[in-house]
């Protein structure tokens, strides 16, 4: 048999009234919606509810012995629903933080214990996103917010926090000529095949090609994804890249040296959310990351946030 707690809300309403009409403004339905619903419920139960006359509404025998099991469901069925509210509004507050690269261990515990002091019911769990994706998961939802190398692609539709900024490496195979430099520049690099970013990457794959500053457009050895990608290609010989001086360890393996690249700009390292969002868990956790940067920030600020090396990434 199947009765709907509507059914039930429905039939309670017209029991404690004994009148359609009044029920009906309770329930804010019209008056015959109403009477048709009562009708329906009796023809499922194959029993009368009410007995009617155009002057007074009563309940039957059986519509007597229906009523405290249907309020005993209601209010089952309200409990069950706030308890299921309950753990909606749990689930909204606990964020998942994307990451193309992991930032340093500085950062997370004081970030997580002031965005707990601001959100103390909140949580948040971090997620590993492949190169190809450069906003970290921002871009299909699947991330509320994202540790990004930034410039992203539509980057007017994501707001962001720098949270550090770095000087620019080399990265090449230990038996490459410009190995036995002690730095190099970006004259040196013009005729080198790189290891590029998928193109979906846009900005921000041609920001770690050098593309802007380049007399010509860059020759590409391959496509790299991951880490583990672009240390095969560098021993390969298949070509250079550039990295974050912080994202050094990540390739200083067997077979693979890195250089300062001095005249380079700068990479930036930040926090970003889509700009669109506003909901207070994500606004909160912004303004953690923002605190425990200002917090950190070298007492001259020349370099940067971040870059006094406790949140190197």
């Amino acid at each position: 048999m199947d009765i709907h707690v509507r059914d039930l809300r429905y039939f309670v309403a017209v029991a404690e009234e004994l009148h359609f009409t009044r029920a009906a403004e309770r329930l804010f339905v019209s008056q015959p919606a109403l009477s048709k619903q009562i009708r329906l419920l009796e023809r499922r139960l194959a029993v009368d509810l009410f007995e009617r006359d155009r002057r007074s509404v009563r309940l039957t025998d059986a519509g007597a012995m229906l009523l405290p099991h249907a309020r005993s469901v209601l209010s089952a069925w309200g409990d069950a629903d706030s308890a299921l509210a309950g753990h909606r509004a749990a689930l909204a507050l606990n964020l998942v933080v994307g990451m193309s690269t992991s930032p340093g261990r500085g950062l997370l515990p004081a970030l997580r214990s002031r965005f707990r002091s601001r959100q103390p019911a909140a949580d948040f769990e971090l997620r590993q996103v492949q190169w190809d994706d450069p906003t970290a998961g921002l871009a299909d939802g699947s991330c509320d917010l994202a540790f990004v190398w930034l410039p992203l692609p539509s980057g007017r539709d994501y707001a962001s926090v720098v949270i550090a900024e770095e000087p620019l490496l080399v990265a090449l195979w230990e038996g490459h000529p410009l190995a036995a430099r002690v730095e190099l520049r970006l004259a040196d690099l013009v005729d080198e095949p790189f290891l590029a970013l998928p193109e979906d990457a846009g900005e921000l794959r041609d920001f770690w090609l050098l593309t802007a500053l380049r007399p010509a457009p860059p020759r590409i050895g391959a496509v790299v994804r991951s880490a583990e990608e672009t240390y095969e290609a560098l021993v390969g010989g298949v070509g250079i890249v550039l990295l974050a001086a912080g994202n050094a360890p990540l390739l200083q393996r067997a077979g693979v040296v890195t250089r300062p690249l001095v005249d380079a700009p700068r990479g930036q390292f930040a926090l970003s959310w889509r700009r669109d969002d506003q909901r207070q868990v994500v606004t909160d956790f912004a303004r953690a990351c923002q605190e425990v940067i200002t917090a950190n920030e070298p007492a001259s600020g020349r370099d940067g946030p971040g870059s006094d090396g406790d949140f190197t990434v």
